[in-house]
């Protein structure tokens, strides 16, 4: 068997082992529930809320098996039938520029992709999220969404990935070096810009208007240290009922984001707690340290990138004669994906222990009780899964399960007392 050959199925091998793993996370999870409301839950939900939850996510589960199956058909016959070939001379139908040929070839996957995603968004939407009471959204946003999403994908994907190719042709083996400036400077700018010029696009941003609730956080903000300008309120009813609120930028740049559900939803004192924890990533210093942690990984990947993308076994390993830059990433994409696995369980673990530091950081303000009151009506609201299997969590959760941060929070407010 020829090196392809082997590399071949060693990617086939790779995708099922990963739909295998993925479908026994998911039996383990829905193992875990019962429509019975266990007795630590009580005060939470009641019984009825409860059992809605846990339906929530059983109809969750059954439209993540039946998507990700059919990913995995999908790629499983390119792989089988050399569609990646097809796509590939496709693309060089189109255009003979070794710059345009890669951004016709993903433009192609991703458009064909998306269309054959759309129905199944359509469903989660206007099905199962309006059957529990979420969904908001009008067929006309859903439409204006998708070509908006569109249009961003090809200008901004686009733009970068023909950087990344002239990067590539113009220095060969130091193109990781560049694509490495590049993807860290284009993060930075989003980090900073994101709320003041991409959701926008989306959303309808509004400062929060005088009263009890602003003079409240800025009262807060002032004692923590936190130098905040503004706060602004986004339309999320726009598209759901759910509540959250995220903090986004650096330096002056830093905002802080409410959704008006969460408004509507919470009490003073308890939305001071939720941006009190919010603070606490900044005070903390997590957000730097995700993205000094990005970049290094981002930096990695690129290296054993460079190490393999020009190798033309990469490419008949997917059936394409021809080798390209296009063909190479694809190959070493499918490949890495363990890794890349690995790395996830790992960004999440560290995720959950900020979350838990920013907690603690609330509860020293004094927050313990109305940020475990915030989160419990959050939960009920967003019809939360509060039993997760442990095994589930560690895989793929970035923030604790609600039970386990409520225990943290009451041993934190104790320990804070005693202080």
């Amino acid at each position: 068997m020829s090196t392809p050959e082997i590399l071949f199925y060693v990617i086939i091998g790779i995708l099922i082992a990963d739909f295998i793993l993925e479908r026994i996370l998911e039996h383990l999870n829905a193992k875990n529930i019962s429509l019975k409301l266990p007795e630590e839950l009580k005060g939470i939900y009641n019984e009825e809320q409860y059992r809605k939850s846990q339906q929530y996510e059983l109809d969750n589960q059954k439209m993540r098996l039946i998507t990700s199956t059919l990913n995995l058909i999908i790629i499983l016959l390119f792989l089988f039938f050399d569609g990646f070939a097809f796509v590939d001379q496709l693309s060089r139908s189109i255009t003979s520029n070794s710059i345009l040929i890669p951004i016709v070839f993903f433009g192609i996957l991703m458009f064909a992709l998306d269309i054959i995603n759309t129905p199944f968004s359509v469903y989660d939407t206007f099905v199962i999220e309006q059957k529990y009471g979420f969904n908001t959204m009008t067929v006309k946003t859903f439409i204006t969404d998708k070509l908006k999403g569109w249009l961003l994908s090809a200008i901004l994907g686009g733009g970068l990935l023909a950087l990344v190719v002239w990067f590539y042709h113009v220095t060969q083996d130091m193109f990781w070096i560049y694509t490495w400036i590049l993807v860290t400077l284009f993060s930075v700018f989003m980090m900073m810009f994101y709320t003041q010029w991409i959701l926008p696009l989306f959303n309808k941003l509004s400062r929060l208007e005088e009263g009890e609730l602003k003079s409240s956080i800025f009262s807060f903000s002032r004692q923590a240290g936190f130098n905040l300008k503004d706060i602004f309120v986004m339309d999320g009813s726009k598209r759901s009922t759910k509540a959250n609120a995220f903090f986004s930028g650096l330096g002056r740049k830093k905002k802080i984001i409410l959704f008006d559900t969460l408004i509507d939803e919470l009490k003073s004192n308890e939305i001071v707690s939720v941006l009190a924890h919010e603070i606490g990533h900044y005070k903390k210093k997590h957000t730097l340290a995700n993205l000094v942690l990005s970049v290094i990984q981002t930096g990695i990947t690129l290296y054993i990138l460079s190490l393999f993308i020009d190798n033309p076994v990469l490419s008949r390993a997917l059936g394409v004669s021809q080798p390209g830059f296009h063909i190479g990433l694809i190959a070493f994409g499918l490949l890495y994906s363990p890794i890349s696995m690995v790395l996830g369980i790992g960004m999440n673990y560290l995720s959950r222990r900020f979350e838990y530091q920013a907690d603690a950081f609330a509860s020293d303000y004094g927050f313990s009780n109305y940020l475990i009151g915030a989160l419990k009506k959050l939960s009920v609201k967003n019809l939360s899964n509060l039993t997760p299997h442990p095994i589930y969590v560690f895989v793929n959760y970035s923030h604790p399960p609600l039970l386990d941060r409520l225990r943290f929070l009451k041993t934190s407010s104790k320990q804070t007392a005693e202080a």
